[in-house]
């Protein structure tokens, strides 16, 4: 029924997300102070001065004959105990964020829930996600559109997919794209890199969706074996911070 809902929702007709609409890296930035002003993160001003003397890598032809739009700045929170950030960790302030930012328009399917971190983690094989501020360029999903995670989790090389990162691109640095979403411009988000086991007992058949309509962000799940076609599959090339 909320497949059907969301269908009934979302036009035939999908423009293209151009490479404009991303934001140049002052303006995201200023979005990571305000996030970390508000949710009082404790992100040191000596972080954010060192990372904005930084360039991000520069899109190449190659790359946006992959649909590549953009460089993107992420946040690597905590401690996996292993030395690299918490992947769980990173996704769940950013989605504490959005709940706060939005002012009660964001919804959440209960088979998904940050409380507990046991039931949430990355994909085998999924790439360490660095501590501090780090850059990657992103695909915003089109372009996997007809495919299922776990197909698309086969042909991953050297890209790969969202976890923690798409919370903080729809709900910190670009919340414009949940409004493309929103008037039917662009496909929702499966998190590729992201597993959920939805009822607890380490089944981890599902990853998580984004998606937005009527004006509210909404967190679900879908099956990692099935091809749900108003979500696109988002990926990203990953850059270490400066």
């Amino acid at each position: 029924m909320l497949l059907t809902y969301i269908q009934n929702l979302f036009s035939k007709d999908k423009s293209e997300v151009q490479g404009d609409q991303v934001l140049p890296m002052e303006k995201q930035l200023k979005a990571w102070y305000r996030a970390n002003y508000k949710m009082d993160w404790g992100i040191r001003n000596e972080e954010f001065e060192r990372f904005e003397a930084a360039l991000p890598p520069p899109l190449t032809d190659s790359d946006r004959m992959q649909g590549f739009i953009g460089s993107v700045v992420f946040y690597g929170f905590g401690d996996d105990g292993h030395g690299h950030a918490d992947p769980v960790l990173s996704g769940k302030l950013a989605w504490e964020y959005a709940i706060k930012n939005r002012k009660n328009k964001t919804w959440q399917c209960g088979y998904v829930d940050f409380s507990k971190p046991e039931d949430i983690r990355l994909r085998p094989d999924a790439p360490y996600r660095p501590k501090g501020f780090y850059y990657a360029k992103i695909q915003p999903g089109q372009r996997f559109q007809a495919m299922t995670v776990s197909q698309l989790r086969k042909t991953l090389a050297t890209d790969t997919g969202c976890g923690p990162e798409g919370f903080q691109f729809l709900s910190i640095t670009h919340s414009h794209f949940a409004d493309l979403m929103n008037a039917r411009k662009l496909p929702f988000m499966a998190l590729a890199d992201y597993d959920v086991a939805p009822y607890g007992y380490n089944d981890f058949f599902d990853a998580p969706q984004l998606f937005c309509s009527n004006n509210k962000l909404g967190l679900g799940i879908g099956n990692v074996d099935r091809n749900y076609p108003l979500f696109g599959i988002p990926t990203l090339q990953l850059s270490c911070g400066p």
